[in-house]
């Protein structure tokens, strides 16, 4: 069983409406105003380099996959949303269930620079 032994912070853009089209604006100014809720414990387990290369990830990211309590909050996050863990800002690529002990498997990238 995974140990949830982190802090992960979630964002969610404002959105803006230009009227044709909707889209997600990030506060590049003060990005904690994009904090959404309270920090929330998780784990983290990097994807191996040989799984990145099958998925066909090429860039300079680091793709991780955090594991968080299944909770009313936790199953209200959107893969437009983001998290935030130790320094870095990961982009969310998919949201699942894991296991049978009520867990959420969050798959998301950040740059590695």
């Amino acid at each position: 069983m995974a140990r949830l032994d982190r802090r992960i912070q979630l964002r969610r853009a404002a959105v803006s409406d230009d009227g044709y089209r909707t889209a997600p604006r990030w506060n590049a100014a003060d990005p904690e105003a994009d904090n959404l809720g309270s920090p929330v414990w998780a784990s983290r387990n990097d994807v191996s380099d040989a799984e990145r290369a099958q998925a066909g990830w090429t860039e300079a990211t680091v793709v991780s996959r955090f594991i968080v309590a299944s909770t009313a909050f936790t199953r209200a996050i959107l893969p437009s949303d983001r998290i935030v863990e130790g320094g870095r800002v990961y982009d969310i690529a998919g949201i699942k269930e894991h296991g049978l002990r009520g867990r959420l498997e969050i798959t998301a990238s950040a740059r590695a620079d």
